[in-house]
This record gives C-alpha cells, sequence and structure tokens, in this order.
C-alpha cells in the first residue's frame, strides 16, 4: 500500500506561485506513474498533469500548460507541481495519485487508470 500526501496549498494572489508537494509513505513510488488532478466545487475532478516514473514524459491539461510543471525526486519519494502565474480558475482542491507500472514511460490521464490517491491540498487564488 502506498499513502499520499499533498501539501503545500493555500490562499495566493492571481499572478503568485505555489509549489504542492506529493509525499509517498509505505512503499517506493521509483515505479509508479504519478499525476495531479483537481476538483472545483461543483465540478467533477479534473487532470492536470503526469508524470512518467523515469521522469522522461510529462503530461499537462491545456488550461495549465505552460504554467505548471510537473517534477519528482524518486530518492525524496516525493512528486512535486510548481505552479506559477496562477489564475482565480485554478482554485480548486489538487490530488496526488499514483500507479504502479512496468513502462518508464508511460502515464495515465484518465482519473479511472490510477490505484492510489491523496487527501487533496486546497489552492485558493484571489482576484
Amino acid at each position: 500500500q502506498v499513502q499520499l500526501a499533498e501539501s503545500g496549498g493555500g490562499l495566493v494572489q492571481a499572478g503568485g506561485s505555489l509549489r504542492l508537494s506529493c509525499a509517498a509513505s509505505g512503499r517506493t513510488i521509483s515505479r509508479y506513474a504519478m499525476g495531479w488532478f483537481r476538483q472545483a466545487p461543483g465540478k467533477e475532478r479534473e487532470f492536470v498533469a503526469a508524470i512518467s516514473w523515469s521522469g522522461s514524459t510529462t503530461n499537462y491539461a491545456n488550461s495549465v500548460k505552460g504554467r505548471f510543471t510537473i517534477s519528482r525526486d524518486n530518492a525524496k519519494n516525493t512528486v512535486y507541481l510548481q505552479m506559477n502565474n496562477l489564475k482565480p480558475e485554478d482554485t480548486a482542491v489538487y490530488y496526488c495519485t499514483g500507479k504502479s507500472t512496468y513502462l518508464s514511460g508511460k502515464t495515465y490521464l484518465t482519473s479511472y487508470e490510477y490505484d492510489y490517491w491523496g487527501q487533496g491540498t486546497q489552492v485558493t487564488v484571489s482576484s
């Protein structure tokens, strides 16, 4: 079992930056594809970013491309989401997620493909 714990959320003004962290415990995530999703009030959970376990492949939602960067440090068992130029529409609860895979360059873009989820961290962007 893998436990995922997000941190780094908070309140920020539009144009500001935050870095979310996802610390894994219970098992190494060095062979896990990882992702970030978000859910705003009254909306469905949506894909934000994904990274393969090798780090060689990353994917982003069009709405965050060029502003957000996903990265990982397998030695620290941690995944990050650097969020720059934040907009009010980025306000949501952000969830970290992971899936074990043998494929070093594989990423997953839909929530149902992932096996493990964190509890989420709130990000609020004021205008």
